[in-house]
């Protein structure tokens, strides 16, 4: 997969508002099962584990099956292309910013 479609894939991924909760709640727990996912939430345990699912091909999360139960866990290395993607047009956003400031003083010492 090219740079551009990984940071599609992870922007697409958490662009829906249910999928970035369940996100946030695997990021805040060292692991969690879809049935944990699923007691504190309004949403069934398969559109749970479609969420996750979506999170994983992404490379946002990962799995760890034991037993019965799968364990899920973030991938903060999976947020990286999108970081870094996002650092880029920062620097293009400050320099513009530094820019219209000056224009500003310019036009109205």
């Amino acid at each position: 997969m090219t740079e551009a479609e990984t940071i599609t894939t992870v922007m697409r991924a958490l662009a829906d508002p249910t999928r970035r909760a369940v996100f946030e709640r695997i990021a805040n727990a060292d692991e969690i099962t879809v049935a944990e996912l699923t007691r504190s939430s309004n949403v069934t345990q398969g559109a749970i584990s479609q969420h996750v699912k979506t999170l994983k091909q992404a490379g946002l999360v990962s799995e760890r099956p034991e037993g019965r139960n799968v364990y899920y866990r973030a991938q903060p290395a999976g947020l990286e292309p999108l970081a870094d993607w996002m650092s880029h047009y920062g620097v293009f956003w400050r320099e513009r910013f530094a820019d219209l400031r000056d224009l500003l003083k310019e036009i109205d010492p």
